[in-house]
């Protein structure tokens, strides 16, 4: 490792550590919302598959008779507005610029379910509690929230991350230690079809014999024309030739998906993580594409809610819907449900 990023990862964890002192001591206080929290988070800068894994857990949720909310801060949000509140509604869109591309894709494919944008989770989800009666929050990349008491924390693992990557920053991509896993309940290690589980899993088992690990893999579920929001048959995109782009923090990781779901790629195209697209970029994936003899352009639902509303370029921009499959679903939704048992009968023990 470079000696000059060692020292700054050495100087990034000490701060690290002074925060989490600071709220073991009570210097900064954590608060507790009247609803049980639960965080989905990674120990990493983005790409873990996070953002399909909490659709999964509000999925789990409602099926089961709970009323949930999303808090988020909206990364990359361009929006001044400190709090947003995406109230439920059939059909709903939420603007990216205002809430984070992220978000968007969560209030598009969730619209029964009240999303809250606020750097301040506590009062964000208190915004949720008084206005939707919630009963559960899903706290989105909550996991080094520290000012927001959670019940569960679940944390999502790259698969196909090397250890390395797990380095601090400005070293590797860790926002703290791995380490940290010792003050979570369950793990879902994402991407198993991809990558190699044998020594992460151990190295988790080191640190939290405890812990419940789960594995999952993303499955591409249908196509759509990112202008027109109508189906584009898979089988049919399978038999041409296609380009692919995306401005996600693992973009190698969506590309190796597509020619796993049997797209022929004549092009790939990644951008830097939340990238924002401009219509003369968008025009040079097109001819890029065109060049190439592609039918259409793949990109992912967190690049599509950023295009241009109602533009229609020369080449069709298709947006693959990405689901997480949990490989032990039934144990995961029972050790989920287990986790908000205990903290329902601990609340009404202690009414």
């Amino acid at each position: 490792m470079n000696p000059l990023l060692a020292s700054l990862a050495a100087g990034f964890g000490c701060g690290v550590e002074v925060r989490h002192a600071a709220y073991r001591h009570g210097w900064l206080k954590t608060h507790r919302l009247s609803a049980p929290v639960i965080s989905v988070g990674n120990l990493t800068v983005g790409g873990t598959g996070k953002t399909p894994l909490v659709a999964l857990v509000v999925r789990i949720l409602l099926r089961h008779g709970w009323k949930p909310s999303i808090l988020t801060r909206g990364y990359a949000r361009q929006s001044k507005t400190d709090l947003i509140v995406v109230a439920p509604a059939r059909e709903r869109r939420a603007d990216a610029s205002e809430v984070g591309d992220e978000p968007a894709i969560l209030a598009r494919a969730l619209p029964d379910v009240p999303l809250v944008v606020c750097s301040d989770r506590f009062r964000g989800g208190r915004a949720a509690e008084e206005r939707f009666q919630v009963d559960v929050h899903i706290l989105d990349d909550g996991f080094q929230h520290l000012a927001l008491h959670r019940d569960v924390d679940l944390v999502a693992l790259d698969s196909t991350r090397p250890l390395d990557d797990l380095a601090l920053l400005p070293a590797g991509r860790a926002r703290e230690p791995l380490a940290a896993l010792r003050r979570a309940q369950m793990v879902v290690i994402t991407r198993v079809d991809s990558g190699r589980l044998q020594p992460l899993e151990e190295r988790v088992r080191e640190l939290n014999a405890g812990i419940e690990i789960f594995h999952s893999s993303t499955e591409l579920v249908g196509l759509a024309d990112a202008a027109t929001g109508s189906g584009v048959a898979i089988e049919t995109l399978r038999a041409q030739k296609a380009a692919a782009f995306c401005g996600i923090a693992n973009s190698r990781a969506f590309f190796k998906d597509l020619r796993r779901w049997g797209f022929s790629l004549a092009a790939e195209d990644a951008f830097p993580d939340h990238h924002v697209y401009t219509e003369q970029e968008i025009r040079g994936l097109v001819a890029g594409a065109q060049a190439k003899g592609a039918a259409a352009l793949l990109t992912t639902e967190k690049d599509a809610v950023k295009l241009a509303c109602g533009w229609r370029p020369e080449l069709p921009i298709v947006t693959c819907s990405i689901v997480s499959r949990v490989w032990e679903d039934e144990a995961f939704e029972r050790t989920l449900l287990t986790y908000l048992e205990r903290v329902r009968r601990r609340t009404d023990d202690s009414a």
